[in-house]
């Protein structure tokens, strides 16, 4: 990732530029943080605090409601960081950790009613809840789908009937006409409608189609890092953070790509793995969440890489520039050890 980002953000034209070494210092600085993030969450146990799920319910709203306060800051025409001066932060990359809590302490507290129409009711106005709150504060509607995806990844794992996903996945279909013509705004319907016709906007489809030169030029071994052509004359827009998946795949590859996914796979599975072993529900649910997280934001990042879904502004785990993105990540992860250090021995599991 370190790699990636030096050579995304490396211009050759500017002898003077730093710019790869300032994104290297931020980064480096945010993987020691994480790294201590990763211990100090694996260190807590989260049994003891799920009875107050409520109180951090309301935590995590105030915590995207800052961005309305002095504090908030717009990056790039969206208002979703806070300024804290000597750096910056994402509330909505902080509040899917609370968010991925107070789910599995919620739905552990449903129990065997979710299924039921009272149950899955206040589950979801739950969601709904803090999708609204990322979504009015920020406009960042990439972040509340995020929200939504965990949600129904971990409502699956808690044993949710399939008739209820059924239903929803219908409900989903039969509102698109309602989202198209009075949700979403005239950019987002572009970002859609260019990935099956570039022509419509060229300007608006020029980051996926320079993302997907990139990502084919590289070939089966790449062009070598810091020698992407597409990397290193800036042609593809934030290609240190969105689309750094594209630099890997033009600079080392098809090989590149295929580690890079084989790695996060590997890294998702394991965390599967650990849902699988907890000792109580809500254990299991919280692994659970992580483990969605890093799978629906990998996926859905390299399908935006390759101009399968359009641009949603997510970070691909470990590998995208970001502090704030890595932070979250370490700190999930260790959330996800905290599970796995608690967990039964195996004579107790049968």
């Amino acid at each position: 990732g370190m790699a990636l980002i030096y050579s995304a953000t490396l211009n050759p034209v500017s002898i003077k530029d730093d710019g790869s070494t300032k994104n290297l210092y931020v980064q480096g600085a945010a993987i020691l943080i994480g790294f201590g993030a990763f211990v100090l969450m694996s260190l807590i146990d989260l049994e003891g605090l799920r009875n107050r799920w409520k109180n951090f319910v309301i935590v995590n709203i105030c915590l995207q409601l800052l961005l309305f306060t002095p504090l908030g800051m717009e990056v790039n025409g969206q208002r979703a960081w806070l300024n804290l001066g000597v750096t910056s932060l994402q509330p909505g990359e902080l509040g899917k950790l609370i968010f991925i809590f107070t789910m599995a302490a919620h739905i552990s507290e449903v129990g065997e009613y979710i299924s039921e129409l009272r149950g899955l009711a206040v589950i979801a106005l739950h969601t709904l809840i803090m999708m609204a709150a990322v979504v009015v504060s920020s406009g960042d509607s990439g972040m509340a789908i995020q929200y939504f995806m965990i949600a129904v990844i971990m409502l699956f794992a808690a044993g949710l009937s399939l008739k209820w996903i059924a239903l929803g996945a219908g409900v989903a279909v039969a509102s698109v006409p309602v989202l198209w013509n009075f949700v979403l705004k005239k950019y987002q319907i572009t970002r859609i409608l260019v990935l099956f016709d570039p022509s419509i906007d060229p300007q608006a489809a020029l980051q996926t189609t320079y993302g997907k030169i990139a990502i084919g030029s590289g070939q089966l071994t790449g062009q070598g890092l810091t020698h992407g052509t597409m990397t290193q004359l800036q042609n593809v827009p934030e290609n240190q953070t969105d689309y750094i998946f594209s630099v890997a795949g033009e600079e080392l590859g098809f090989l590149g790509c295929i580690a890079i996914i084989l790695l996060l796979s590997l890294l998702i599975a394991r965390l599967f793995y650990v849902s699988y072993r907890a000792s109580t529900p809500f254990s299991s649910l919280l692994a659970v969440g992580v483990a969605g997280m890093f799978l629906f934001q990998t996926f859905m990042n390299i399908f935006m890489n390759v101009g399968l879904l359009p641009v949603m502004g997510l970070t691909l785990p470990f590998f995208s520039y970001g502090g704030t993105s890595v932070l979250t990540m370490y700190a999930a992860l260790g959330i996800a050890a905290g599970v796995r250090m608690r967990e039964k021995p195996s004579w107790l599991q049968h």
